[in-house]
């Protein structure tokens, strides 16, 4: 037997079944594609040698592992199906002398060919737009645009790897199963129908009550960090129940219309609720799938969008003012007035020419918030467990007279009165009290504070108490210790201001550093930490990680709707073929290619939007839930989410709609025209 003869056998192969055989290599080709570049840009020059490059390499390097792992599932997915479309095939030449020695080196010459175009092709685009993708990233960073052209070996490398294996491992997994099938299970594979299955009422009410669980998770939800606990308990419900909801429950949906006889005996239903409800199972799990993966498109493109354009209202909110300073101390006498004036001496003498001044002393302390305030008494980190996460906060106290102060207000309380400002939190009691202190009534709960941004960037919720008697108030809590010995509350001197440039914010910021530093070298002070940030000092940082998660998030959202939309097409075609001698016998028996077109219509219909329309209600339950995760990032702007998260589901929705019209169109053309590939 010449050495040609199983390459032919198996280009031939794939030239019949070309129609399944071109978008699973170009699927692969992209997905190789997108490993190249992801894989190019953690080690680009342009992107190493820019300030503060210390987030991006780490976001992209965690993209390049998740479209590896996505890759192998997917395409032993893809390839799983190809195999069964074969199955006739290898069927037919199992009987005709073959055996499965044979089969399998036809095999390996059409995996070789398939890894070969889809391993070469996708690299050659890689390299090719590789600096294209740079260029965006950097104009995304806001940084400046270098036009010199690189290839990334150590990214060739690791994708010829990463992807030689994957390719080896679906040949593994393709002769594996063709060593297991028997001559006539392959000759009828392609042949044989599912059986009619039952509608199972107990799956279908464990997914509705898995999904509710998971919608009231996301509604009720009100702090942050417990968004950030239960979040991915919420996606793994939502998983569990979507594909319970479409296989068990699509079926009993085809069951229902059926026994809907003014809906089932009309012609363009008869024929599709009939022909859906014999392979709902394999049909529905497609389904699932496709809405699984819309829905992680949707979930992450619209909230990596959020961030990246809320950027700046983000930046502001974490540094109210140009140059933000936090001073600590061990105990109360840290902020006596003698202390305070020699801080406020040393930063306004280091740069003279600050504008709008504000600065406020506060007592800050850790503790579990209940209906009558706040529990602090505390021996050791471990009572700060999963039990009573929900509770976890942080308390600031500040006094009415520099609160006055810093907002030109003439608020006044009595000596058992308060205010509350509250961070991702709310509290509705009338009282609040300190841990062995008196209750305090809550005279106002106040809409602004002043200005802080170290407590917007806190993970858990913040209360901001306003009282007249600071002393008083705090006093009762002025002994107690944790378990190292240390005072459990702090106390601090909070400054901020603005400069002229952001020149000037960033040198005030060195400083201050240093004259501070100096203050405790020469013992004037005993601070126990200083913090010192500049607004324009941290730019840098927070627009290259909003940036990276908004890079990321449109290159995986590409791979996961290439695969999204591989599927629906598969998915078409595949009912096509099992539809087409169906339909020939209806087009014998009478039936116009009119009828045909509508009973198509209706079977698509029923189906195909409904994964779109419960990624759309995906999408609406998660925002709450989503909402609250952005806010960690210091995000409030929360029309601009609102409307990012409207866009986004428009522009998906009208894409959809496309896949729809075109593989609609190969399904009709395949059904009613009797065409093989």
């Amino acid at each position: 037997m010449k050495l040609s003869f199983y390459p032919k056998l198996a280009i031939d192969g794939m030239r019949k079944n070309k129609r399944l055989y071109i978008p699973y290599i170009l699927t692969g080709s992209v997905m190789v594609m997108m490993f190249y570049i992801l894989g190019y840009l953690v080690e680009s020059p342009a992107l190493a040698n820019m300030p503060g490059g210390s987030v991006l390499p780490v976001l992209l390097e965690m993209g390049v592992g998740i479209i590896g792992f996505f890759s192998l599932l997917f395409l032993f997915y893809t390839n799983s199906f190809l195999i069964r479309q074969r199955y006739r095939e290898f069927g037919l030449y199992n009987v005709l002398g073959m055996d499965k020695r044979n089969i399998s080196k036809i095999m390996i010459w059409e995996c070789l060919f398939v890894g070969l175009a889809a391993v070469f092709s996708g690299m050659l685009l890689g390299v090719a737009l590789s600096k294209a993708a740079e260029l965006v990233l950097l104009n995304l960073l806001q940084m400046d645009i270098t036009y010199q052209l690189s290839v990334g070996v150590d990214a060739l490398k690791n994708t010829l790897l990463v992807y030689g294996a994957i390719y080896l491992l679906l040949l593994v997994n393709s002769m594996f199963r063709i060593a297991r099938a028997k001559p006539l299970e392959l000759m009828k594979n392609d042949r044989v129908g599912e059986k009619a299955p039952k509608g199972n009422w107990f799956l279908a009410l464990l997914g509705i009550i898995c999904l509710g669980i998971a919608y009231y998770l996301a509604v009720t939800i009100k702090e942050p960090l417990s968004a950030l606990l239960f979040f991915f308990v919420a996606v793994i419900l939502v998983i569990a129940a979507t594909y319970l909801l479409f296989i068990a429950g699509s079926v009993v949906f085809c069951r229902i219309l059926k026994k809907n006889k003014g809906y089932y005996y009309k012609t363009n239903h008869f024929i599709s609720v009939s022909s859906m409800v014999y392979r709902m199972k394999r049909n529905g799990a497609g389904l699932a799938s496709i809405c699984i993966l819309l829905t992680m498109v949707l979930v992450m493109i619209s909230a990596s969008a959020s961030l990246y354009f809320g950027a700046e209202d983000s930046l502001r909110s974490r540094y109210p003012k140009g140059v933000n300073i936090s001073v600590r101390f061990d105990d109360i006498n840290g902020i006596s007035d003698e202390n305070i004036e020699t801080l406020y001496s040393a930063v306004t003498q280091t740069c003279g020419n600050q504008t709008e001044l504000k600065d406020w002393r506060v007592g800050e302390i850790p503790g579990l918030f209940t209906d009558k305030g706040i529990t602090v008494n505390y021996n050791s980190s471990i009572d700060f467990s999963l039990a009573s996460y929900d509770n976890i906060g942080y308390l600031s106290v500040t006094s009415l007279e520099d609160y006055n102060r810093m907002n030109g207000s003439s608020e006044t309380l009595k000596d058992d009165e308060c205010m509350l400002y509250c961070i991702r939190t709310q509290y509705t009691s009338a009282t609040f009290a300190m841990e062995n202190g008196k209750a305090y009534k809550v005279k106002k709960v106040l809409d602004t504070f002043i200005d802080d941004g170290e407590y917007n960037s806190l993970i858990v919720p913040t209360i901001c108490i306003v009282v007249k008697d600071f002393n008083s108030f705090v006093e009762p809590v002025l002994s107690l210790k944790n378990n190292l010995g240390d005072p459990i509350m702090m106390f601090g001197w909070h400054c901020g201001f603005d400069m002229n440039t952001a020149e000037e914010e960033i040198s005030a910021t060195k400083a201050i550093r240093k004259s501070l530093n100096n203050l405790v070298a020469e013992e004037k002070l005993n601070i126990h930490s200083q913090i010192v940030e500049s607004r324009e000092a941290n730019r840098i940082d927070f627009f290259q990680t909003y940036a990276s998660l908004f890079f990321l998030g449109i290159m995986l959202s590409i791979v996961f709707l290439i695969a999204a939309v591989l599927i629906i097409y598969y998915k078409q075609i595949s009912e096509g073929y099992e539809d087409q001698s169906r339909f020939q016998i209806m087009q014998k028996v009478g039936m116009t290619k009119k009828e045909i077109r509508k009973s198509i219509n209706s079977q698509i219909l029923t189906v195909f939007f409904l994964p779109l329309i419960f990624a759309g209600i995906h999408l609406a339950f998660s925002f709450p839930m989503v909402w609250k995760l952005l806010q960690l990032f210091n995000l409030r702007n929360l029309p601009l989410v609102i409307i990012v998260n409207l866009i986004c589901f428009v522009i998906f929705g009208l894409f959809y709609a496309l896949v729809y019209k075109i593989t609609s169109g190969s399904y009709y053309a395949i059904v009613s025209g009797a065409k093989e590939n």
